[in-house]
């Protein structure tokens, strides 16, 4: 990026599909979607690909570029040493993107750092981290109704073509149904045994996922548009490559931030508490009401709120970090949730990814204390998350960021989907309440992708 960058206007879309239908087959493309017209609280697509480099974090936490050289330093220095080769730019704009990272941090790049060691299974082959360096993107603001290409003079021709490509065939097809790696009488002994360790003191809260699999052919985005049209959040996003070995991918339908940093403003969003949308109009505001009163749901969500009081409370400037919203309640078109809001303040000239390595990952999804959680996880759930409650977003040459948690998100790798439904697992939970959650989650996920057999 350099002096020549500007900003074009490009016609709006209501939502980034049709453009990124030309894009998606490019190298390194990569869509963060707002979910828009039907998910509440988005407001930016942002589109790219080709980009300038790419960094991958192997298992062991090492860094590599596109061309297969090494990068030194730690997982979060390496990010850090790609985004500072692109020149910061002098532009003046809300636009949240004008180049940067784009990509996605695993939960599992989280347990490296964190020095979780136990006996669940790498059963995926993605990178613990897969980022791209771009010069451009093209971003919808849907508040404004406008859309905007951001690049020099050379990307904004290069673009222009791309966009007037034809799109391809994007057909998709289950080969196979969802299973899980846990039935339900696993489950409720895992359930028990959090239980223990909550009355030895080892822990408050326990996050327990557990994952379904299947088969699949086809065009992953075909796989990514029917989430999307099954349930639109404010957080999601998609990205496909080949790996070394065999096709990879993420698609997510977040309805979660996990971190925004704008202007050296911090917030974070963390999501603890869910009930099912209702079948009537009744039915819904009873399960919305019973959830915005429940003590179990605040204690948990509480709970998650004082983790990430601390962990924000590491970088942020003493004394900034603030609860705005306290068990808020946010409807989706399949859940209701009660969300919190954390907001702090970055001391200057203090980079976003620092604050992203001392929070991550997300403690809504962990559990608390955070370091002993993911010990107890990593014990109790048979296969490694993944990408599942990592980070999907962006880190911008301005010191803008924007992350999700990466729940309601699809793993594929050689052929296989996974997707991971989990639940905070406090002092009173209850075993069936809590083993329907996790179902309940994703099962319209499931049925959206083609497998209808976990409705009840």
């Amino acid at each position: 990026m350099n002096a020549q960058l500007d900003i074009t206007p490009m016609p709006y879309q209501p939502t980034p599909l049709g453009y990124f239908e030309s894009l998606r087959a490019r190298p390194g493309a990569v869509l963060l979607d707002s979910g828009r017209p039907k998910a509440p609280g988005g407001r930016f697509d942002i589109l790219t690909s080709d980009p300038l480099d790419q960094l991958e974090i192997d298992p062991l936490g090492k860094a590599w570029d596109a061309e297969g050289n090494l990068v030194t330093g730690s997982p979060f220095a390496a990010q850090q040493r790609l985004l500072d080769r692109l020149p910061k730019t002098d532009l003046v704009s809300e636009l949240p993107f004008l180049g940067g990272l784009i990509g996605y941090w695993s939960y599992d790049l989280g347990r490296l750092i964190a020095g979780v060691k136990g006996p669940a299974r790498a059963s995926t082959r993605l990178p613990l981290a897969r980022l791209g360096l771009y010069d451009w993107a093209l971003i919808q603001d849907h508040e404004q109704q406008r859309s905007y290409l951001v690049a020099d003079a050379a990307r904004r021709q290069q673009v222009l073509a791309w966009l007037l490509e034809p799109a391809e065939d994007s057909h998709f097809t289950l080969t196979s149904r969802f299973t899980s790696n846990l039935d339900e009488a696993s489950y409720r002994d895992r359930f028990e045994r959090v239980q223990h360790y909550i009355r030895a003191g080892d822990c408050y809260q326990i996050n327990l996922a557990q994952r379904y699999s299947a088969r699949y052919q086809g065009d992953l985005w075909g796989a990514y548009r029917r989430l999307r049209a099954a349930t639109p959040t404010p957080f999601s996003g998609f990205m496909s490559w080949q790996g070394r070995h065999a096709e990879q991918g993420l698609l997510s339908v977040s309805p979660e931030r996990f971190i925004e940093c704008r202007e050296g403003t911090v917030e974070a969003r963390p999501i603890k508490g869910t009930r099912p949308r209702g079948q009537s109009p009744a039915e819904d505001l009873a399960l919305a009401d019973e959830l915005r009163q429940s003590v179990k749901d605040q204690a948990e969500n509480v709970m998650i709120v004082d983790l990430l009081r601390n962990d924000l409370g590491r970088v942020c400037e003493t004394g900034s970090v603030n609860v705005p919203q306290l068990c808020g309640l946010e409807s989706y078109a399949n859940v209701h949730h009660l969300v919190s809001i954390v907001s702090g303040k970055l001391p200057p000239h203090t980079p976003p990814l620092t604050l992203m390595e001392a929070a991550f990952p997300g403690g809504s999804i962990t559990g608390a204390p955070k370091i002993r959680a993911m010990q107890i996880i990593d014990e109790l759930e048979p296969d490694r998350r993944s990408a599942y409650c990592g980070s999907l977003g962006y880190v911008d040459v301005r010191g803008h960021m924007d992350t999700s948690i990466a729940i309601r998100t699809v793993v594929a790798d050689d052929k296989h989907l996974h997707i991971w439904g989990g639940g905070g697992l406090v002092a009173d939970s209850e075993a069936d309440a809590e083993y329907t959650e996790t179902r309940d989650k994703i099962r319209h996920l499931m049925s959206a992708l083609g497998d209808s057999s976990h409705q009840d």
